[in-house]
């Protein structure tokens, strides 16, 4: 009964982060984990900054600890609310914090305010300083001397990238432990899989730079994200299509988002890039600043409309149909295992 009531507690989490967001009075745990990746990492800098070997393995330590740390936390919530039948305030503390873990309301909304705020016909300088405080917020990437339309391109390309290991990424991985629970108790649960993902993904946040220590440092972190949100990214590719205007296209779509996406470094956040490009008819990609450097990084649908305003709103669509169909899978799954 308990897993019945943990799989109840899921869908109503995913409601509440759609409706509701992250609450201002509960400290995330993010805030949390970025304390302790912040102290631990100034340690390593301040200690070991010159012994590259040491970063590197240092950079182990802090990814092992941090998701160690991370998912005991959600195991022991986990195996609490067992033990106590379903207590109705461990059950609530599970909500909210299953909640946590997703970043639909805050992902969409941060973006699609920028967008209003750059199609603005009055825009002064007050104005555009809080546009490029807002992007920089949700982009690693030098924007201090970007024109309105990179900075709404940048904002395009960090929503259809996030998405994945903002919302899609915590919402595969806490189901597989929804499934697992049904199993045994013992083994990894929805929380306990859901805090380690967004573990990991804060840990590439925060570490996964390729410039001074971090290179070092983040190594160990980045690999990490890369392979626990490879499949994610690779099942957004193959359903996304499904829920968009072009389904008739499906395979077009699929193919094309696919070869446009492993062109980029990273094996995830290209694909999830490409087949968000394809599906709005969006162009995405080109020249970023990064530190001092200019990349220049693959076009993605080359014959896609540029980033505006009804474009961002059709993405932040796509993504709660696209959340919506993976409820209806994840129901059907759950109810015939």
């Amino acid at each position: 009964m308990a897993e019945i009531n943990l799989f109840l507690i899921f869908i109503g989490s995913i409601g509440f982060d759609l409706l509701i967001g992250d609450p201002k009075f509960i400290i995330h745990p993010v805030q949390i984990i970025g304390i302790y990746i912040k102290n631990i990492t100034n340690f390593f800098i301040h200690h070991f900054g010159k012994d590259k070997k040491i970063l590197f393995w240092g950079g182990l330590f802090i990814a092992i600890s941090t998701v160690s740390i991370s998912f005991a936390f959600g195991k022991l919530i986990e195996v609490i609310f067992f033990q106590s039948n379903s207590n109705f305030i461990i059950g609530i503390s599970i909500f909210l914090s299953l909640s946590s873990c997703l970043a639909s309301k805050s992902l969409c909304s941060s973006v699609k305010e920028i967008s209003r705020l750059i199609e603005n016909k009055i825009i002064n300088k007050q104005t555009e300083r809080i546009i490029r405080e807002k992007v920089q917020r949700i982009v690693s990437r030098d924007i201090s001397s970007s024109s309105l339309y990179h900075l709404l391109r940048s904002s395009t390309e960090s929503l259809t990238e996030n998405s994945v290991d903002g919302i899609f990424g915590p919402l595969f991985w806490i189901f597989i432990g929804l499934v697992f629970m049904k199993f045994s108790i013992l083994l990894p649960g929805p929380l306990s899989l859901g805090f380690s993902y967004k573990a990991i993904s804060t840990l590439d946040s925060m570490l996964g730079y390729k410039y001074q220590y971090y290179k070092y440092l983040g190594f160990f972190s980045a690999k990490i994200e890369d392979y626990s949100t490879f499949l994610p990214a690779r099942l957004v590719l193959l359903t996304l299509p499904l829920v968009s205007s072009k389904i008739n296209k499906y395979a077009t779509i699929i193919k094309k988002s696919y070869f446009d996406g492993i062109k980029y470094e990273s094996p995830n956040s290209g694909i999830s890039e490409a087949v968000f490009a394809y599906t709005s008819n969006v162009k995405l990609g080109g020249k970023s600043k990064y530190k001092d450097k200019i990349v220049e990084k693959p076009i993605i649908n080359p014959n896609g409309a540029i980033c505006n305003g009804d474009k961002i709103n059709l993405i932040c669509e796509l993504i709660l149909r696209l959340q919506l169909l993976w409820i209806i899978f994840f129901i059907l799954i759950f109810i015939n295992i």
